[in-house]
Formats: structure tokens, sequence, C-alpha cells
């Protein structure tokens, strides 16, 4: 007897005979149960495969009747001599197929290759390797599966195929087969173009058939493709090997190691080479710790603190544990857990407790979002949002993070791809909002909490379903008595009993009464109780919905229990963007001093009505800010809204405009009214804690900029754009950068000033050209530019100038560059402004350098150094100039003097903390030393600025890295 997956799905009796399984279905759904043998299969998740999110009313009745024809045909394939081995049961709410393991081809496949993995001898392992994927005969379940069912079920055992073909190539490498490879790797990447792994075999292959030029070619072709599609440069094997076939290392040696790819790109990335091929998954690079690769330096720990008092819910922790993937079974999908559940019920504290207990069995890492998909005020999270946080969180740098969500959730799966890894995903709105953020592979497992059930993400992609109910009573009496103490509640029993219900056994509710109840000891418990039953019914209830009437009540009470002044401040603060805010911004809602509102947020963070998430910061439950929300509608007027809102938004727009100068004292900053009375502007007194605040407001101060525009506050909207950008752009933020200037310009049909309107341009030209879109920019800066100058803003006019210097520089056009320095110049001289002067003038000079024309440069950078030292407030101008100075003096021939020059920018940048431009600069140090004869010297500098780039995970850091490599000696 023999079942067949790889291919069209067959199945065959001991003679060889086939048994037809006429209808797509019946083939499909013989297909899900064989993947996952000797395990339960459940009818819904059938029923998802077989007909999708929408089945018809007679899906199981239809469902019974397939699984009759399907075991019909496994017992006569089976014949009268299978002794019970073959078996499909009806187990439960679900199916299981028990048959022997080396009866199924995807089975034998897969013991095949790892048998193959531990041959040392090379040729018998490409024999080995051969055989199994010899057993492929098509596209795996070619005539069952199509559409998102078939990338579901398909996409790992495709990729398993990709990798064992990959294996096999090795090992031919590593037995000299070479000239035998190349036309069959030459039809491989134009099959694979992304599949960097066949790119590195294609340049060893050439490399050692004696085509060196055809290798580094390969390689051009490689990176081309690789920019176009996905806008990333190679991984570092592939640049690796690209040095390596410079330089003519040792290690392309056949004789070497093994001689297999992997271990030659292994080698000459300066690790020990291995014994066996490798098994990484073949996405983008192979996979995240592919052949030389390091694992994360800094394993992600996301995870928020859990909730203290935390109680019962034992079967639900017990389950989690159960559903952890061990690696002993033969699944190629993580293990992906929906928790859902009403509003308020715990479902995030539990799936918090259980991933601190849990992290022990996920040594590379823990990652947690909030996507928001149910907070009343807040923009649900979108996963291109998610993505970039998570790939930074894994050391991506954000110059390489893709721009399109496609390329970045692949790049996410890569990564994650043969690791270890937890992944909450906390307030989930819908399936779609999960999907894109899901792993590719087994191994990691993902949490999802949402009030909704998610049942598309358990039909298509097999998560397992966890509705968490209300707490029991016991469970809730244990929570009052944690919190009151055990002697207080037992004193009381009556009044606790009616206490949980009034409160209907939600821990959100028993929380906030329990914070009140301890906050006066002396209150019996009788009196409490009877103050919510009084509460009841003085709200509307929540849809209709019983639970919500008394949680409803529970706000209610604990509202009324405010002084009048607490009481505004928890209305006002539904009209925060959130997720979090800090007491300035707070004060500002209110109108009164920082001072007077730092008792009011302890007083309803002691109420249980806010959270204090860390220092100084504070969150809300999204159904206390439902509640809020309501409250405020009642009670503050549309104009007493408006008003707070405006003295929120100044807020941020003057902190944001007091952080930008204290970092940027040098840079061309657009005028603002005054803030409005009751604005509090936060204390920021120097650089380091400027660039803190913008860092901790990041997330908030994308929801004020769409609640501006939102709400037609089209001023702040785009001045605070605006004033991000220089930000964004120095911490290499672009994607966020970018959609934040596409809210504004998505809002710009309202905006009637035009100096908003060329302010937006020129902001979004910045975010797009940092993002590789150069021709666009120029097009956003030029509008800019006529928009100023129609204005007559001489001032932003040279600045716009100063944005096409920088775009034509990217561009290679120095002509044109060098146009618009001198024209900025001009308007700057005009205007009388100093440091925009000095910036110019460099700039001119650095142009005039790269057209050759020496002396030029040198008068203008040396008028520009003047300028700097003369206005002596902008150290990081200074270094620029100082920097450009010593490239001329290099080019120049003047060794010593440009040394000098260079070591003078050094010491200003590093007064300045300018880390990337100190990386620049002893880059070009470098450069010098190497030129002088001295690659010792050379290699010591471009040392130390690559620790610096690989401290920023900057992308400059691989080229440098390549130079390093391709050092003679």
């Amino acid at each position: 007897m023999e079942f067949r997956l790889l291919g069209p799905v067959e199945l065959y009796t001991d003679d060889g005979q086939l048994i037809s399984l006429q209808r797509r279905q019946e083939r499909l759904m013989l297909a899900v149960l064989l993947l996952d043998p000797d395990r339960v299969v459940s009818a819904e998740r059938l029923i998802g495969v077989l007909w999708g999110q929408r089945p018809p009313a007679t899906a199981r009745a239809t469902l019974q009747a397939l699984i009759s024809r399907v075991r019909k045909a496994v017992r006569v394939a089976a014949g009268p001599n299978a002794d019970g081995q073959v078996r499909l049961l009806a187990l439960g709410e679900g199916y299981r197929l028990s048959v022997p393991s080396e009866s199924v081809d995807l089975h034998r496949f897969q013991r095949m290759v790892e048998g193959a993995r531990i041959l040392t001898d090379p040729l018998r392992r490409s024999e080995r390797l051969t055989a199994a994927l010899d057993l492929w005969r098509g596209p795996a379940l070619a005539d069952a599966a199509t559409g998102t069912v078939r990338q579901r079920l398909c996409g790992g055992l495709e990729e398993s195929r990709l990798t064992a073909l990959l294996d096999r190539i090795d090992a031919d490498l590593a037995a000299g087969r070479h000239r035998e490879l190349v036309s069959e790797l030459a039809e491989l990447v134009v099959d694979h173009p992304l599949q960097e792994r066949l790119h590195g075999q294609l340049m060893l292959a050439f490399y050692r058939s004696g085509r060196r030029a055809d290798a580094l070619a390969a390689y051009r072709d490689a990176r081309r493709l690789l920019v176009t599609e996905l806008g990333l440069e190679p991984g570092p094997s592939l640049r690796d090997l690209h040095a390596a076939v410079i330089t003519d290392s040792p290690v392309l040696d056949p004789a070497f190691g093994s001689g297999s790819g992997a271990a030659v790109v292994t080698a000459a990335a300066g690790a020990e080479p291995s014994t066996a091929s490798g098994s990484g998954t073949p996405g983008r690079a192979g996979s995240a710790r592919g052949v030389g690769e390091p694992p994360l330096a800094v394993v992600p720990a996301q995870l928020p603190a859990g909730v203290a008092a935390f109680v019962g819910r034992t079967a639900y922790l017990s389950r989690l544990d159960a559903l952890v993937p061990d690696g002993t079974d033969e699944r190629h999908d993580p293990t992906i857990v929906t928790i859902t559940g009403t509003a308020g019920v715990g479902k995030t504290s539990l799936a918090l407790r259980w991933a601190h207990q849990a992290r022990r069995w996920f040594p590379d890492g823990q990652l947690y979002t909030d996507l928001r998909g149910f907070d009343p005020e807040a923009t649900s999270a979108s996963p291109s949002e998610v993505l970039h946080a998570f790939l930074h969180a894994l050391q991506v740098p954000a110059q390489r993070i893709p721009a399109m969500p496609a390329a970045q959730s692949s790049l996410f799966r890569s990564l994650l791809a043969d690791r270890r890894m937890l992944i909450v995903l906390d307030n989930a709105q819908n399936a779609d909002q999960v999907r894109p953020l899901l792993p590719g592979s087994a191994g990691s497992m993902v949490v999802i909490t949402s009030r909704n059930r998610l049942s598309g993400l358990t039909v298509i992609e097999g998560a397992h379903p966890m509705h968490v109910d209300l707490l029991t009573t016991g469970e809730a009496r244990k929570l009052l008595a944690n919190r009151l103490g055990v002697e207080r509640a037992a004193a009381e029993p009556d009044a606790v009993d009616e206490i949980i219900s009034h409160c209907s056994r939600l821990p959100l509710a028993l929380a906030i009464v329990a914070a009140r109840a301890a906050a006066n000891p002396h209150f019996p418990l009788t009196v409490i109780a009877n103050e919510l039953r009084a509460a009841r019914g003085g709200l509307d209830a929540f849809d209709g919905d019983e639970t919500f009437t008394g949680v409803r009540a529970v706000f209610s009470w604990s509202y009324r229990a405010l002084d009048p002044r607490a009481a505004r401040l928890f209305r006002l603060l539904s009209l925060h963007p959130g997720p979090d805010i800090a007491a300035p911004a707070a004060a500002s809602l209110a109108g009164v001093p920082v001072r007077e509102v730092r008792p009011l947020l302890a007083t309803l963070t002691g109420a249980h009505l806010l959270f204090e998430q860390s220092p100084g910061r504070y969150g809300s439950h999204d159904l206390l800010r439902a509640y809020a929300t309501e409250l405020a509608h009642v009670h503050e007027a549309a104009s007493e809204r408006g008003q707070a809102q405006r003295r929120l938004f100044d807020h941020y727009l003057h902190t944001a405009d007091l952080a930008n100068r204290l970092l940027y004292p040098g840079q061309q900053l657009m005028s603002l009214a005054a803030p409005g009375p009751g604005v509090a502007v936060a204390e920021l007194a120097a650089p380091r804690q400027a660039v803190a605040w913008f860092a901790s407001e990041q997330r908030v101060l994308l929801g004020v900029i769409n609640q501006a525009a939102e709400n037609g506050f089209d001023r702040h909207t785009w001045q605070l754009a605006g004033i991000l950008t220089t930000f964004f752009h120095r911490c290499g933020l672009w994607h966020t950068m970018a959609a934040t200037q596409q809210t504004v310009v998505t809002a710009a049909s309202r905006i009637t000033d035009s100096a908003g309107r060329a302010h937006l341009h020129r902001s979004l030209a910045v975010a797009i050209a940092a993002l590789g879109r150069d021709d666009d920019a120029q097009a956003h800066l030029e509008f800019a530019l006529d928009q100023f100058r129609e204005l007559g803003d001489a001032n932003s006019e040279a600045d716009t100038h100063m944005g096409l210097v920088w775009v034509h520089g990217r561009l290679g056009q120095p002509e044109l560059g060098l146009y618009h320095a001198e024209q900025a110049l001009a308007l700057w001289r005009k205007t009388g402004q100093l440091s925009g002067q000095a910036n110019a003038l460099n700039n001119i000079g650095w142009w005039h350098a790269h057209l050759g024309h020496y002396e030029q440069a040198l008068a203008y950078c040396g008028e520009a150094l003047t300028l700097h030292r003369e206005i002596g407030d902008d150290r990081h101008g200074e270094a620029v100039t100082l920097d450009s100075l010593g490239f001329i003096h290099h080019h120049l021939g003047q060794h010593d003097r440009a040394v000098a020059l260079y070591e003078q920018a050094l010491e200003r940048y590093r007064e300045v903390s300018s880390r990337y431009y100190e990386s620049r600069t002893l880059t070009r140090l470098g450069e010098l030393h190497l030129a002088a004869g001295d690659p010792p010297l050379a290699g010591r500098t471009w040392r130390q600025a690559l620790a610096i780039l690989d401290e920023l995970t900057h992308p400059d850091a691989d080229q440098l890295r390549d130079r390093l490599a391709a050092l003679p000696g």
C-alpha cells in the first residue's frame, strides 16, 4: 500500500493497483489527514479546507459522506492483511487516519533527507538526496489543493523540496561536480530569482570551472534582482562569497573543508566549516541563521508585565502548555492559538501569565504587540506597522526593511525559520490583520487574543481556538480575597457574593471594585454591595448584553466616587489617541499645570481607571476608554472638547519643536504660533532628553497626526509632520515617516494654506528619497520649490534647494547638486541666515571636489569653516565641513593635512555624539591610509567605523565589511 502526496494525490494497493478517488474533495480530505497522521483533525478544519469560510448548510452531512468514501478507498488499498494498522476513525469532533509512516511518500522523503544530512561522504549524500527528490512527481497535492488552501498546506512542503535540492547541489559541489552543475544552476536561478543560496552556488560553480568573471557577473545579477524586487542588498553569506572570489581566497578551493557551497561561505565569513551541507529553509538568504550568520546579539524579550493578582485559569494554562511544539512531530506550520472572549474577561492577562511562564521553551525570544483592534479612539495597528517594529527587534537595519508589506512579511518569515520564538498578538480585530504576522514554519508559537472568534484562522491556518469564559464564582472569590485580605472577605461572604454578581464575574470589574474597597479598609463590604446595587440601571446596557449592564454599573459607581477634577480628567483622557500618555500631555488636555495633574493621575490609577504601564506613562483598558468617551460627550460641550484637543495638539507640536531645536540647532526650522493658554510644554534641556522624548512618544505622535487630520486641525497636522521629518530621517524610520506624510497628503485637499502644502511636499520628499524613490522625491521638492518661490519664503526656498542637492547626489548628478547648492547660498545671503550659508558653502565645495575642482572646493569649504566658527553653536556643521576639507586635501595629495582635518572632525562628532557621521569620517580616513600604502592601519580604522555601524545596525556596515575582507594581507 502506498499514499502519494508529492504530486497528484494517489492511493495504491500492495500490488500496484491505483485506487480511484474521483472527486477533488476526496483527494484533498485524504491529503489533509495524511499530512498529520495519527492526529485528530477537527471537523471544523476539514470543512474550512474543503469549502472555505462560507460552507454550505449541508457541509457536515457532505463531510460524513466524503469520510465514508475515503474510508472505503483506504480499506481497499490496505487489503485484508493490514492487521489494523490502517484505520480512519471518528474521534470526538474530528477524525484520525492511522497509517504506517513509510507508506506515505512525504514522510519517506523527510526521513531520507534527514538520513542524508548525517552522511559525511558527499557522493553518498548526493545519491540519497537524489533518491529522495525522485519521489516528487510534480507540485505537492497537485490535483487536490488550490488557491489559499494550497498556499497554506503546501508552502512548507515546497520549501522542504527546494532545501533538499540545494543540499544535493552542495554535495555535488563538494564532490567536484562543479562543471556539470553550471547549466542546471543557471536554469534554477531563473526559476528562483530571490534565492540567495542558489546564486552563491552558481558563483562557486563558475569560479571552480575557471570562469571567475562569470562568477562576479552572477553576483551583480543577483544583487540587481534583490535590490529591484525587495529593496535589499544581498545578505552577509553572499557578500562574503563575493569578497572571497575577488581575493581568490583559498577557501574556494574544492580541497578546503568539505568543499560544499555552505562550507565555503561559512569559511569565507570566518566561521568553522560544517561537515554537513546545512538545512536552512530556502527563504531569503537561506534562513535567518543561515550559513555563516551569527545568532541575534540581543534576544527580543518584549513581553509586558503580567497582572500581579492573577487567579485561577489552570485549565487554560495547562492546555496552552500542551500545545507547545516539542520538535518531535512532523508539522510544517507554526502552532497558532486564538484566545477569545468578551471584553474585560482577562484574555490579555491569561496570555501574558502563560507567556512569562513559557519563556524557557522559546530561547530565541518573545515578540509582543498590541494590535489595538478594539480601541474606541486609536487606529488599529496595520500589519506593516507591526512588521516594521518586529523586524527592528530582530535587528534588521531600518534601511533594509522592504517598503512593501508583502516583502516585509516574507522577510519576517525568513528570519523566524529554524528559530523557536513566541509571538503574542494582543487585541486582534480580524484574521486579515494577523495573517501577515504569522511565521511560515514549525518551531515558533503564536498566541492571539481577540473579542472576535477569528474562525478564519481556525479553518485555514489550523489555529487552536480557546474561548475564555467568565471567572468561576470560586475564582472570583479568590481574586477578591487576594485583593482585600482573606479575613475581610470571609467576614462578609454574602456581600462578597453580591459584589461578584454585580460585577458579572468579570475580572476587570472585580479589580476596579477591589481597588476602591482596598483604599477604604473601614468600609463594610455590605455598603459597597449596596452602592453597586443602586448604580445598576443608571446607564443603558451595552447593546443589550446583561454582562455589560453590571460592568458599566461598576464603572459608574467607581467614577462617581471621584472628585470633580479627577472625573473631568478621566473624561478628557478619552480624547487622547493613545496608546499611553505622559503627565504634560494630560495637563494640557485638562488645561492645568503639570504639578496639579499628577495627583489626579494618581487618583485615577488608584481607582484602577488608569494603569501606569511604565514610569510616568499611563494607559487604560479600551472598555474604560469607551465609557470615558460616552461621559465626555454627555458632560463636555463640543466647544470644550475642541479646546481640549487644541491644547493637546499644541503640547505635542511645541514639545516636538523644542526637541528638534535641541537636536538640530543649525537647521532651518518653521516658525510656529505661540501655544494657547493652558498648554504644558515638556521640560527638555539637553539633546539626550530630546531623543528620549521622541522615542517614548513615537507611536503617540503618529496617532496625534492622524487624529488632528481627522478632526480638521490642518495646521497642527502639517506642522507636526514636518517637524518630525528630521528626527525620523536621522533615525532611519523612513517607512514611519512616509506613512505619516502620506496621511497628511491625504488630508491636503482641505489645506488651503499654500505654505502648509509646500512643507508637506518637502517633508514627503525626504521620506520617499530615503526609501529609494529619488525621482518621485525630486518631483515633490520641485513642487515645494515653486510654492515657496510664489510665497516669497526665501529661507524655505533655500532649504528646499538643499533637499534637491541631496537627491541629485543620490542620483549621481553632481552638476545639478552644485547648481542647487549655489541657489541656496544666494537666497540665504539675501536673508542673512548664517548657518544656512555655511551649510550651502560646504556643499558647494563638496560637489566641486567630486567634479575634480579641488582648489575651488578648498576655497568654498574654507569659507564655510570660518563662518561655522564665527556662529559658534553648530559643532556638527563644523565637523561636516572639516570632513569635506579632509577629503579635499586627500585628493590634493596632502596626506598629513588630510589626517589632521579628519581627526578634528572626529573630535567634533564625538563632542555631539554624531555616531553615524563619525563612522563616515573613519571610513574616509581608512581610505586615506590605504592610499598611503598602509593596509594594516586602514584595517584598524575601518574596524572602528564598523563597530559604530554595527552598533547602529546600519546597512553601510555590510559594504565596509566587504572592503575589510578584500584588504591585502
